[in-house]
């Protein structure tokens, strides 16, 4: 048998210096054998401190009583357990509306140099791989769980991706753990539970080592991984070009460097980038993109994606969500322009320097505004615009200073936003909504 209490500190050396390991505790066998080598390993060595997270989720009566049994194994082993309730969002996986309501959870709960022990094993991580497979996934996906990653202000490290169910069970046996059987995991009409229970003792009666094998399968897939993720951070950093409107604060690219690289390499550079922002679509929607890409010069494209949409202005692509998706609401009247004026939807706005004479208003463009300038006389508003080059989708949300009907400032562009002369000047600071997803 292997040594396994060597062989997970081993794996968690790197993680030695965080302040706290927090395990998700089930109460399955997985997690009761990863916390109890935890705790008798704590008992030899100098580790992070040690705490317990029980997910309930509400979806059998059989859960409730799962609390006082994971209570009662923390309590003999030293150590503290908390309890999250969490509410499942209706929808067509349960799956994956449990996994998403626990891993919210998590990511609430780890805070920053924390990290958060999963028990997931070799054999999770085979039915993974052919679970994904099934689906079409490529590289990303078929790279299997990471063994670790980001979560929220901490990181999630799963320190038993090398160990096999059978040893698990070994030492739990070995030790006369007790764990729960949670009756779902017959239930065949889950994807998993079907692969676990009629699709992989198949596989094994034929293969004995397949579980293994697809294992390291997902490892050599999860290296090609990182390599098309050097590659794409080699191509967005040729894309990502200085913007004279990055003070917008919205991610973009420059659209005809991502233009000359290979349709493959497009992808794999766009998607690495999109993978912060949305859920990336699936191999059919990716037309979307050769649409986008290839519309006319004047054209104003739009490619919608699962959070967001992608525009196209100025040789760039913009990401777009939130707030930005949003019509702003009429501007409130600021009876004290000395002081900043919140706009609803679309950020903060200021005025620096003496202040005009009043009465101030603040607008946004309908359409036909006109604008004198000084040695230029009155110019269409819509052609001062075109001549800087403002991307479309900011134009509708652009603050209009106004001293009565006169159309006195722009918000935030050169020349069109204040008065030199009298010295004073509109600023405007956009919405700082996030721009997507963790």
């Amino acid at each position: 048998m292997i040594d396994l209490p060597a062989k997970l500190l081993f794996k968690l050396t790197p993680w030695r210096n965080a302040t706290t390991w927090h395990i998700a505790f089930s109460g399955g066998l997985d997690s009761t054998v990863l916390l109890h080598l935890l705790a008798h390993l704590a008992k030899t060595e100098h580790l992070p401190e040690l705490k317990a997270i029980h997910i309930h989720h509400g979806l059998q009566s059989a859960a409730d009583a799962w609390p006082e049994h994971c209570q009662s194994v923390c309590d003999a082993l030293g150590i503290p357990l908390q309890v999250i309730h969490v509410q499942v969002q209706p929808g067509a996986s349960l799956e994956r509306a449990a996994r998403d309501a626990r891993y919210g959870a998590f990511i609430e709960a780890t805070q920053a140099n924390e990290v958060l022990l999963t028990a997931q094993h070799r054999d999770d991580q085979a039915e993974t791989l052919l679970f994904r497979l099934l689906r079409g996934a490529g590289a990303r996906g078929l790279s299997g769980m990471p063994r670790q990653r980001v979560l929220g202000k901490g990181h999630l490290v799963r320190p038993l991706l090398d160990v096999s169910r059978a040893e698990l069970e070994g030492y739990a046996n070995q030790y006369s753990l007790s764990w729960i059987e949670d009756p779902s995991n017959q239930d065949r009409r889950f994807s998993r539970n079907y692969l676990r229970n009629q699709v992989f003792p198949v596989l094994t009666e034929r293969w004995p080592q397949a579980m293994a094998t697809m294992a390291r399968s997902a490892a050599h897939l999860s290296e090609a991984q990182e390599l098309l993720d050097e590659l794409a951070q080699i191509d967005l950093a040729q894309a990502g070009s200085i913007s004279e409107f990055d003070w917008l604060g919205v991610p973009s690219l420059e659209l005809s460097m991502l233009a000359s690289l290979s349709a493959a390499r497009q992808r794999n550079a766009v998607s690495h980038w999109l993978s912060a922002l949305t859920r990336l679509p699936d191999s059919d929607h990716w037309s979307g993109w050769e649409n986008f890409r290839d519309a006319v010069a004047d054209a104003s494209p739009v490619w919608r994606l699962a959070d967001g949409e992608l525009h196209r202005a100025g040789g760039r692509i913009w990401w777009l969500s939130g707030c930005w998706l949003r019509t702003p609401p009429p501007a409130p009247d600021w009876p004290d322009p000395s002081l900043p004026l919140a706009l609803p939807d679309n950020g903060v706005l200021s005025l620096t320097g003496q202040t005009p004479d009043g009465p101030l208003h603040i607008r946004y463009r309908e359409g036909g505004e006109v604008m004198s300038l000084p040695e230029r006389g009155h110019r269409d508003l819509k052609r001062l615009l075109n001549e800087r080059g403002v991307p479309g989708f900011v134009r509708g949300r652009l603050p209009l200073l106004y001293q009565g009907e006169q159309l006195l400032a722009v918000a935030r562009l050169r020349g069109l936003n204040g008065s030199e002369q009298d010295g004073w000047n509109l600023h405007w600071q956009p919405p700082n909504e996030d721009q997507g997803l963790s």
